[in-house]
């Protein structure tokens, strides 16, 4: 299943830096006898950081925790993974979680490498994961609780995307009906995942981010946030027709700086016709 809207884009934002100073002046004029004393007002006041947003609490809070079905006795921390296409280990190995860990394994390059050494170096690297938390509800509109399990994936590096595994349980065993990977944080992560009439519904943090198959979310031009601290989130719903997750309806992104505002429908289609018009 692979959809793509009007304007898409591949640039990631890896993520903002800040920084602040302050200067504090010395009046060489005022005599020692009479000390200059600044009054309370002309102090600077320290501003506390804004905390940044838990952007985990709905994945990680009490809803779809328990269920009648087998598939809650399966051990999802010890347990193997296959990989997204475009995310594979060079040797085409999956994810096998040990006590709901897979450490990553990296391989240093350079420019002045040896080829045959820089290809072996790059040979040797394995993606990690950790285990995030298991959901069970009725994806598939069946009447019949599925597993959806979360990972992070694990590259030693700064990002934090991550892969949702939807299993049903058939013949008596776990079977994998889709998979996906969602984005880093901000730029497309994982808000929130949920069973709505029959059907399942994914919401990305993000302007009109939704799932592009398995291996990517689509992102409109010009998405840029702070990483840390997302202000839109994009809702999508899909239903499963007997092979695979099918889209339904129009995508909703909203605002999370405004939790009154309308939510903007199908908003790459909304960007694409302001980009003609001359209006953006």
């Amino acid at each position: 299943m692979v959809f793509r809207p009007a304007v898409v884009s591949s640039l990631l934002l890896a993520g903002f830096l800040t920084a602040c100073g302050s200067t504090i002046e010395t009046n060489n004029n005022v005599s020692a006898e009479r000390p200059l004393h600044p009054s309370p007002s002309a102090l600077p006041v320290a501003s506390p950081s804004p905390a940044r947003p838990n952007l985990q609490s709905e994945i990680l809070d009490d809803r779809f925790k328990t269920t009648n079905s087998p598939l809650a006795k399966i051990d999802f921390k010890n347990f193997t993974y296959p990989l997204p296409r475009g995310w594979q280990n060079p040797d085409n190995s999956d994810l096998t979680l040990s006590n709901g860990k897979l450490d990553p394994v990296s391989a240093d390059t350079d420019l002045g490498m040896d080829p045959e050494e820089a290809a072996a170096a790059k040979s040797q690297r394995r993606i990690g994961a950790l285990y995030v938390t298991t959901r069970f509800f009725d994806a598939d509109g069946d009447d019949q609780d599925d597993a959806i399990v979360i990972l992070k994936i694990e590259t030693t590096g700064s990002a934090i995307p991550q892969i949702v595994y939807i299993y049903s349980y058939k013949n008596e065993k776990p079977e994998l009906i889709w998979y996906f990977r969602t984005g880093d944080r901000a730029d497309g992560g994982l808000k929130d995942l949920r069973p709505e009439n029959g059907q399942l519904v994914v919401e990305l943090f993000g302007q009109d981010r939704f799932l592009m198959g398995e291996t990517e979310t689509a992102k409109i031009t010009n998405d840029y946030e702070q990483i840390c601290c997302p202000t839109f989130y994009t809702r999508s719903v899909y239903k499963w027709n007997g092979k695979s997750f099918q889209p339904q309806g129009k995508r909703l992104t909203f605002s999370l700086a405004d939790p009154n505002a309308k939510p903007v429908e199908n908003m790459a289609e909304v960007v694409e016709k302001q980009l003609k018009s001359g209006k953006r």
